[in-house]
């Protein structure tokens, strides 16, 4: 599917459910397309805490009888199981 920049603007939250569902869209200047949108593959379950380790060192305290179940920590992360 192909689209002007004007349309794109207009229907940027309808084009992006086509993008979810699997359909490319490219949009056009002048009729030339210049952008591809596409979906991505979606990160797995705790990249994005995965991600972050570290940036909070030395910064928070966690006390020496907080622990977590096994169940906790695999919703917490995602069950990798």
């Amino acid at each position: 599917m192909i689209v002007n920049v004007g349309q794109a603007k207009t229907d940027l939250s309808k084009l992006l459910v086509r993008v979810e569902a699997g359909e490319t869209v490219e949009i056009a200047r002048g009729g030339i397309p210049v952008a591809r949108l596409v979906r991505i593959k979606p990160a797995p379950a705790g990249a994005q805490f995965l991600a972050a380790r570290g940036t909070l060192a030395g910064r928070i305290r966690i006390a020496d009888d907080f622990e977590f179940t096994d169940d906790e920590l695999d919703e917490l992360l995602g069950d990798r199981g």
